[in-house]
């Protein structure tokens, strides 16, 4: 844009016959009267709206607008070919200026919050105003700082800006899983606000805060250990470890069985009380917030490159949250014989049980392993001591394998995978985060003679010979057979030299 300094306006304004005859005295006498004039009504006058152009004096506008497009992607509100765009407006002077972008439904839609910088005149220092929305491929949040306002009644956050800003909103569900409509059904909408509209919309604040604060929802999945910690826990993980607990985490959609689950994990990341901010009838103020949790796409990762954090730091985290006291594998060349690999089989009750259990713990037994059986349950600290203490873990395809991230380093997962086309899904979920966890990974996939479906269904049947016949008529369907109605009766036999397989990485 044109740079226009009063300078030049003041000279647009005469003829160099004129700027002769009122020789330069004159000129200055008037360029004081016009400053004179500029500083006593400067009180009563609110900014000039700027129209195609950008003015300033001396100080450049700064506009930052990235995005990160990679294939296109169906996701929830139509096809979107962008998986990550970051929308960061802000202004090193008193001007504005909005972004607006077409939305999944083709008409615009502003999705960036305009900016200000307030001078203070009592200071060199500019408070800074800004809110920044990111819209990744599994999350969105955005970052807001400058006059916040927490309104739980109305699930809405106000940019309290007293400048001319076009009104912008945007509403979003503060839940790492973006696109899963399932999901949402049970994630609280939250709105974002500012400009003029949002300004004097705004309540009044009842309480004020000098930290930071954090708004995510304990809905969606919750309840379901994988999704417990590759929805929420990484994602808060990820979010607010840069705050080194000086964070308040406002809940909604609290879930209190939840919040007593991971109680020592949410304590270890933020200083303060938790506020269930949905009940709140109080609007609280904060200098900064983040509405949304930060996720890297895949399930149980993070991309270092992306992130001053990895999946070191975060199990290195774990263990000091739950007091965890082994941090590296047995290692049986440097132990001489001396002591027993600590194997720990994963039982389940309902469903993906093994049903010879003891069979296997026998087997393993004889082959040089101490045995551990036990169903993992919802007592963290419970269940990650156990975990720590052990070498190798194995268990039927299931959230249970989630508590890997206890195990120490070097340790080994072992993944029975039932039939039914589970192995991207088994890949995805278990296979590929255990290496980033500097974890061994061995997958056992079960023949058809090894699964309780044999017994329901006739040796032609699709159930047994197609699963992904019955994978195109949905998940419900896949669900209700090959996760719900299968168990798992292993060929000890031919699950031995698995077994063989994880003493033999134990000993390199």
């Amino acid at each position: 844009g044109e740079k226009i300094t009063y300078e030049t306006i003041f000279a647009r304004s005469f003829s160099r016959y004129d700027q002769k005859k009122l020789g330069y005295g004159a000129f200055l006498g008037c360029l004081l009267i016009a400053l004179s004039f500029c500083i006593v009504f400067k009180p009563y006058l609110g900014p000039l709206p700027v129209l195609n152009m950008r003015m300033s004096m001396d100080v450049g506008l700064n506009m930052l607008r990235i995005m990160d497009s990679f294939s296109s992607e169906k996701l929830r509100g139509g096809d979107i070919s962008s998986s990550m765009t970051t929308i960061v407006t802000e202004t090193s002077s008193s001007e504005i200026e909005m972004v607006e972008e077409s939305d999944t439904t083709g008409t615009n839609k502003t999705i960036s919050n305009g900016t200000t910088v307030i001078n203070n005149k009592n200071s060199s220092q500019q408070k800074e105003m800004k809110t920044v929305c990111h819209v990744e491929e599994s999350t969105e949040f955005c970052e807001m700082n400058g006059d916040i306002r927490v309104d739980g009644k109305s699930s809405t956050v106000f940019m309290a800006v007293d400048t001319m800003v076009a009104n912008s909103s945007w509403v979003i569900g503060p839940y790492a899983r973006r696109g899963d409509e399932e999901a949402f059904k049970r994630i609280t909408k939250w709105s974002i606000k500012s400009g003029v509209d949002a300004y004097e919309e705004a309540p009044q604040c009842d309480q004020r805060h000098n930290v930071p604060a954090i708004i995510f929802s304990t809905g969606g999945y919750a309840g379901n250990n994988f999704h417990d910690y590759t929805d929420i826990v990484l994602p808060l993980y990820l979010t607010s470890r840069q705050f080194d607990g000086e964070v308040k985490f406002l809940i909604t959609d609290k879930n209190p069985w939840w919040i007593e689950k991971f109680r020592n994990i949410l304590q270890k990341l933020s200083r303060y009380e938790l506020v269930d901010i949905d009940k709140e009838v109080n609007v609280h103020c904060f200098t900064s917030v983040i509405v949304g949790l930060k996720r890297y796409p895949k399930e149980l990762k993070i991309d270092p490159s992306k992130s001053p954090y990895s999946m070191k730091e975060f199990r290195q985290f774990l263990r000091s949250a739950y007091s965890l006291k082994t941090e590296n594998a047995i290692n049986m060349k440097d132990n001489g014989g001396k002591k027993r690999p600590r194997l720990l089989i994963v039982s389940r009750k309902s469903t993906r049980a093994f049903t010879n259990t003891n069979a296997i713990s026998r087997m393993a037994t004889r082959l040089g392993y101490e045995v551990v059986v036990t169903e993992v349950d919802s007592h963290v600290a419970r269940v990650a001591e156990m975990v720590n203490s052990c070498d190798v873990m194995m268990g039927v395809h299931g959230a249970g394998l989630t508590n890997m991230v206890f195990l120490p380093e070097n340790a080994i997962l072992i993944q029975v995978i039932p039939i039914g086309g589970f192995e991207w899904l088994a890949k995805t979920d278990f296979g590929e985060p255990s290496k980033d966890m500097n974890l061994r990974y061995i997958g056992y996939k079960i023949k058809t003679e090894e699964s309780s479906l044999i017994q329901q269904y006739p040796p032609n049947h699709e159930v047994l010979n197609d699963p992904y016949a019955v994978q195109k008529r949905g998940w419900y369907e896949f669900k209700s057979i090959y996760l719900q109605k299968q168990n798992v009766n292993l060929d000890v036999d031919r699950f031995r030299a698995t077994l063989l397989r994880a003493l033999e990485l134990l000993h390199q």
